[in-house]
């Protein structure tokens, strides 16, 4: 008890410098846990996603249609369960800036698939009789002030023209990780109104959803499925749903190698800071560590008594940095609108802060140590 004591009172003994330096390592330690989370809001949607849902697209590029008569075709293949559909939509609201996913489904079959959205029963009737209607997520609702009965007017980009939907239902996640800034509404109202305009967009559909019955089969299953497609005039590429989310974080890989660059940097920056400092303390304190020396205090106090003094710094500034993450992190989404559907500080975070803040409290210290152990007494007492 004594030493902790000891620790505590040289630590705070220069109270402006350890002030300063517990708050620089506490906005480190919060900076790393804001851009780790930015790095794992890019990849929620891969890591949420069930290894028995796959996705067919056609195998040139997303921008490319696949015939909605591939549906029957697809649910015909050995182990898939269900075949569902979704097409982008790509509408502005209001402004080009509020960005966020839009997609003309099949009602019944997409929703079966995608328990993890959870709709109100009589929201969703009203949503299934109303062909304009839309649902869109709670955080959505949130973000722009929209309420059930409000109409959404989206101005098309890949369906050119002025379209306007009704919000008939607002969707909860049945998790505290699933994504709530979507719209979906009917394809059909979209299928319908492409027929009038130009039948060449016509039963065209974005992507087909496969639910499968055994997860070890998926690469199999989507074998299949592509071979069924083969040397068609659409020919299909099949892969898992996190494979399929991850093709989009791949084309901005480099911005998240930077990102995690950029947050150990960070962290190595406050540790040459944090070890500047414990050999400050470690010089003006040979003379001590000399008399403590004489009295016959051996090498092992010496060490607990620097090695101490640097951890409860870290810990202070690690449990004041981690503990600000939270609420900066729920600022910083509010911010950010729907451009990060899932972005929620993760224990693994967390608890790369605490190794950090462990890390940088021992390897300030271990120079200190050293220069403490190796010092003569008579050469310590000088240093006065």
């Amino acid at each position: 008890m004594y030493l902790l004591k000891l620790v505590l009172r040289n630590a705070f003994r220069r109270k402006l410098r350890t002030s300063l330096t517990m708050l620089g390592l506490a906005v480190a330690l919060l900076a790393f846990g804001l851009l780790s989370t930015v790095v794992g809001a890019w990849y929620a949607a891969a890591e949420h996603a069930p290894p028995t849902r796959l996705v067919t697209r056609n195998a040139i590029s997303l921008a490319f249609p696949l015939p909605l008569a591939y549906r029957d075709r697809i649910r015909a293949v050995d182990g898939v369960r269900a075949v569902s559909h979704a097409t982008w939509f790509g509408g502005i609201y209001q402004d080009p800036k509020n960005f966020f996913a839009q997609f003309a489904i099949d009602p019944a079959g997409y929703l079966a698939m995608y328990p993890e959205f959870v709709v109100k029963p009589d929201e969703l009737r009203a949503f299934l009789h109303d062909r304009k209607g839309a649902i869109i997520g709670r955080k959505l609702a949130h973000t722009y002030g929209l309420k059930i009965g409000d109409n959404l007017p989206l101005q098309g980009t890949v369906f050119p023209g002025r379209w306007t939907f009704t919000v008939r239902a607002i969707y909860d996640g049945a998790e505290a990780g699933t994504d709530t800034s979507q719209m979906l509404f009917q394809w059909d109202y979209l299928n319908e109104t492409m027929k009038a305009r130009t039948q060449g967009h016509a039963d065209q559909v974005g992507v087909f959803l496969v639910d499968i019955e055994d997860a070890s089969q998926a690469a199999a299953v989507s074998r299949a499925i592509d071979a069924v497609f083969a040397n068609s005039l659409a020919e299909t590429l099949t892969e898992t749903e996190k494979a399929f989310h991850l093709s989009f974080v791949a084309m901005t890989e480099a911005i998240v190698v930077a990102i995690r660059l950029v947050s150990f940097v960070v962290i190595f920056i406050i540790l040459a800071v944090m070890a500047n400092t414990m050999a400050m303390t470690a010089r003006e304190r040979l003379s001590e560590y000399a008399t403590l020396k004489a009295l016959g205090f051996g090498a092992g106090f010496l060490a607990a008594l620097i090695l101490g003094e640097s951890l409860a710094i870290s810990a202070i500034g690690a449990l004041v940095g981690v503990s600000s993450t939270f609420p900066v992190a729920k600022v910083f989404a509010a911010q950010m609108g729907t451009l990060f559907p899932r972005f929620q500080v993760s224990t693994a975070t967390v608890a790369l802060q605490g190794a950090c803040a462990l890390a940088v409290g021992i390897g300030a210290s271990l120079l200190p140590v050293r220069r403490a152990l190796t010092v003569r007494i008579a050469e310590g007492l000088r240093a006065i």
